[in-house]
């Protein structure tokens, strides 16, 4: 094996000893890591709100600056995939598995509990307090006397008039919220470390590790203990962040099949599938790249985007194109107010259950998604890369979630309904098969969605195996000689998530799933609070790299009199007209390089009068243009 023995056994022991007394205390350490994510959302979610943003500001100013002319890479390098490759390979990192899971599960969810509204049934509930109440006023201080805090937020939000599950109104709110928790912010949180990655690994040469992003604060200490731990941190993190989105994947494609192809619901069902999908996945990662990820990535973003068009022509196609613009809009209209929002008076936790563990989680693998997304960015500016990080997924997140959240609205407002209520009831991985029995062809696009979740989830794993190898090796094994990498190293990441995630999620049941969930929020903390660091780091290192801009250099114009006030001050002898004038004009000497000639003007003769007089000439040493010389006229 060439790899760090530190990095790697570390990172296996702490992976080992937690599998073995998750299982031997499975409500233990259920409780336990369940206490610590409440903490955690009570205490910090306020600040996952605030980071999240803050980061994509700063990257929107970096792509703007003058930093975005940057190159990853060479100063003359160009992109190593086309376009369309590297669009394909961003979904490659995991989130295509996330938009198959919740492509109809989140926009039902909310269409049913609105984020800032009630549900239909607490003001159903809520009614009927007031009716027996005899007054909202009465119902109130009955709810509050009681102690009903969830009867209380139901009459106050009769009182407000906010949003009612089930409405138009809640459909609209579900899309804008959806798309917030997928668009820009989901992909900021991927961009910032990749955008770093990228620029020490390619434009500084470091090893691909997470302690590489802060060489210009530790300097070689990235090679010291500090470094490592760092890195032995990132690698558990990113192991358990994909092992919940490999929990999630296995969940989805065994609801699939159980619900069209009568497969046994029992849990060596869950085995095969991971099992499956693990021996798939280490072929691709053994292959590389361009021979493994790279073609399974093309063949599923063409796919899915076929399964999207099928979607559109068969369904109400007008209806879902509406229905996919206005929610643009609706998401545009929306993002600066919530992109700051805490739900900080309603305070009905929804926040924490949605917005929050959805940052905390997805910055828990982070680190993975940044190498990733950096490996297959070489050659692109940092403008370019800014752009299409942020942009092309949120563009498409946008048509595919506009499309198939308008279907489902279609389904439950202008149809024969039912479709939420399933949702609600059989679970979110059951909610794709549940829409599609609604559309021609059920078992054949079935079929195809289960295998779009399958591949998603292949390239899931396999590219985390390339990059947990290079971040144990030390650099990256891609281009390198032949001989100088072992390909069974990333075999052995696989089967590790693989293993990890089969045995927290059947042999705990559900618990294992909500285990690998908390503890992913565990590792999401520290690194939210690295990022201020990263960013720090990256800046510094593009100004080192770049220059720091100096004053910029204007001509000097010389103080300009009233002719009154010159010939005052000439009776009066004053030293300071010899840098005044009465016609406007600058001191000779003054202007920048590569600045148009500006002629100067004719003064008027009491001025000329007194530089005949005095001999003075207004002028700059060019030797040193800070300081005035006033040489003798001759």
């Amino acid at each position: 094996m060439r790899t760090n023995p530190l990095l790697f056994f570390a990172s296996s022991a702490i992976m080992l000893i937690f599998v073995v007394v998750t299982l031997i205390i499975p409500e233990e350490m259920g409780s336990f890591w369940g206490n610590t994510a409440t903490f955690i959302f009570d205490y910090f979610g306020w600040f996952f709100i605030l980071g999240v943003t803050i980061f994509l500001i700063f990257l929107v100013y970096i792509a703007l600056s003058r930093f975005g002319r940057l190159k990853l890479g060479q100063d003359d390098e160009k992109p190593q995939h086309s376009d369309m490759s590297w669009f394909g390979m961003l979904f490659a990192a995991g989130i295509g598995t996330i938009l198959m899971f919740w492509a109809v599960a989140e926009p039902a969810n909310h269409f049913t509990n609105p984020p800032r509204g009630i549900s239909a049934e607490d003001e159903a509930a809520a009614e009927a307090a007031i009716s027996s109440a005899g007054s909202e006023e009465a119902a109130l201080e009955a709810a509050q006397a009681a102690g009903d805090s969830e009867l209380v937020h139901a009459i106050e939000g009769v009182m407000d008039q906010v949003i009612v599950g089930g409405t138009a109104e809640a459909a609209s709110e579900a899309m804008g919220f959806t798309l917030y928790h997928f668009g820009l912010h989901t992909w900021t949180i991927f961009a910032l470390p990749g955008l770093a990655f990228a620029y020490f690994i390619y434009k500084r040469n470091l090893p691909p590790r997470v302690s590489s992003l802060f060489q210009p604060i530790l300097g070689d200490g990235i090679h010291g203990p500090i470094g490592k731990a760092i890195d032995i941190f990132a690698i558990v993190g990113t192991i358990f962040g994909i092992a919940m989105s490999v929990g999630l994947g296995t969940t989805q494609i065994h609801s699939g099949l159980a619900a069209r192809f009568d497969m046994s619901e029992e849990d060596w069902a869950k085995l095969v599938i991971i099992g499956v999908v693990t021996v798939v996945a280490t072929i691709s990662a053994v292959l590389g790249i361009d021979k493994g990820i790279k073609r399974l990535s093309n063949f599923n973003i063409y796919t899915a985007i076929l399964l999207l068009l099928f979607i559109l022509v068969t369904g109400p196609t007008v209806f879902l194109l509406r229905g996919m613009i206005e929610s643009a809009g609706v998401y545009a209209s929306l993002l600066p107010e919530v992109a700051l929002w805490n739900d900080t008076f309603a305070d009905t936790g929804w926040q924490q259950s949605w917005t929050i563990f959805y940052w905390a989680w997805t910055i828990a693998w982070a680190p993975f998604v940044g190498i990733f997304i950096a490996r297959i960015s070489r050659g692109r500016s940092v403008r370019q890369f800014v752009a299409g990080v942020l942009g092309l997924p949120t563009l498409f997140t946008i048509i595919w979630f506009g499309i198939w959240g308008a279907g489902v609205f279609d389904i439950e407002l202008n149809g024969e309904g039912g479709l939420v209520g399933r949702v609600m009831e059989g679970g979110s991985e059951t909610s794709m098969f549940a829409f599609l029995e609604h559309f021609p062809l059920a078992t054949l696009t079935s079929a195809i969605a289960i295998m779009l979740v399958g591949i998603f989830f292949i390239t899931s794993l396999d590219s985390a195996a390339l990059v947990l190898d290079d971040m144990c090796n030390g650099y990256d094994g891609e281009g390198r000689p032949k001989g100088t990498t072992a390909p069974h190293q990333r075999a052995i990441w696989t089967i590790y998530i693989g293993l990890v995630a089969a045995v927290l999620l059947v042999a705990t049941g559900e618990g294992g799933l909500n285990v690998l969930r908390d503890v992913a929020l565990f590792f999401g903390l520290p690194f939210f609070v690295l990022a201020f660091f990263m960013m720090y780091s990256l800046q510094r290192a593009m100004k080192e790299d770049a220059g720091e801009l100096g004053f910029l250099r204007s001509r000097r114009w010389l103080q300009t009199l009233p002719p009154e006030e010159y010939e005052r001050r000439m009776e009066e002898a004053d030293g300071s007209l010899a840098e005044a004038v009465v016609a406007p004009d600058y001191a000779e000497g003054t202007q920048p390089e590569n600045a148009p000639e500006i002629e100067h003007v004719e003064q008027p003769p009491v001025v000329e009068e007194y530089r005949i007089r005095t001999g003075e000439t207004p002028t700059v040493d060019l030797t040193n243009p800070g300081s005035t010389e006033i040489p003798p006229r001759t």
